[in-house]
C-alpha cells in the first residue's frame, strides 16, 4: 500500500518556466519545483532499494518477533476494535505480518478488510476477508479476496519501507495510497508500520505526501503531533 513521486499533472507553462501549479490535499493550488521533484524522486528510488535491502538481510526469525512486537504495539494504540473496520495488507518483501492481530480484531468484534489495486493511478478498494475465505492473486502476486463486502476502513494500517520522525512514510512509489487516502470523504486514523531499521531522517516531504497519525516499530510509538497536518 504502501508513497507516490511521479504527479499526475503535466506544465502548460513554457519550457523555460521552473514551476507549475498542482492542487494540494484540500484543494488549494501548491507551487511544484520540477527540479527539486525529480531530485526527490531519485533519491526515494535508491533509498526505498536500499531500505527493502535491509530489511530483508535480517532473518526470517528476527521478523517474525519484530512483528509480533508491533502487533502488540498497534493494539495497544488503538485500544479497542469493537465496531471498527481495520484494513489489513498482505506481507511482502519482508513486510511485518500482521495477520495475527486480524484474531484481536475479530474477537473484538470488529472486522478485517484487505485492499485490491483496482488500475493504476486510481485509489484502492477495501474489501472484508475472515480467515478460510477464498483469496486471488493480485497485483505483484498478492492475494486479495475474491468476494467480501466493500467497505471504507476506519483504521489503515500501511507497511512503510521508511518513515521519519514527522511520521511520513516512504513506500513503494506511485502515489496510490495517498491518492485513496485524500479521497475519502472521513480520513482514517492511519498507522505506519515497519522494522526500527525503516527509520531515516526524512522522507523529504512533498506537498501530497500524507503522513501517518502514527508509526510503530518493535521499538515503541511515534505518535504525530495534533495540528501537524492531516488527522483522522
Amino acid at each position: 500500500m504502501a508513497s507516490r513521486e511521479d504527479s499526475p499533472y503535466s506544465s502548460a507553462s513554457p519550457p523555460c518556466m521552473a514551476h507549475e501549479l498542482a492542487d494540494g490535499q484540500d484543494g488549494s493550488f501548491f507551487v511544484v519545483d520540477e527540479e527539486q521533484r525529480r531530485d526527490v524522486a531519485r533519491w526515494r528510488k535508491s533509498d526505498r532499494e536500499r531500505l527493502i535491502a535491509r530489511r530483508l538481510a535480517f532473518s526470517a526469525d528476527d521478523r517474525n518477533r519484530w512483528s509480533g512486537a508491533i502487533g502488540d504495539g498497534v493494539a495497544s494504540f488503538v485500544g479497542d476494535f469493537s465496531g471498527r473496520v481495520v484494513s489489513f495488507y498482505w506481507p511482502f518483501r519482508g513486510e511485518p505480518d500482521l495477520r495475527p492481530l486480524m484474531h484481536t480484531v475479530w474477537e473484538q468484534g470488529g472486522e478485517a478488510a484487505l485492499p485490491i489495486v483496482v488500475a493504476k493511478a486510481t485509489p484502492l478498494v477495501f474489501r472484508t476477508w475472515r480467515q478460510g475465505e477464498a483469496l486471488e492473486k493480485g497485483v505483484w502476486n498478492i492475494p486479495v479476496p475474491s468476494g467480501g463486502r466493500e467497505v471504507v476502513p476506519d483504521i489503515v494500517l500501511a507497511p512503510v519501507v521508511g518513515f521519519d520522525p514527522d511520521c511520513y512514510r516512504l513506500g513503494y512509489g506511485g502515489g496510490v495510497f495517498d491518492r485513496t487516502l485524500v479521497g475519502m470523504a472521513a480520513m482514517p486514523l492511519r498507522i505506519g508500520v515497519g522494522h526500527e531499521c525503516a527509520r531515516i531522517a526524512t522522507i523529504f516531504p512533498q506537498p501530497h505526501d500524507v503522513p501517518m497519525d502514527a508509526i510503530v516499530t518493535p521499538d515503541g510509538i511515534t505518535a504525530r503531533q495534533v495540528g501537524d497536518g492531516p488527522s483522522g
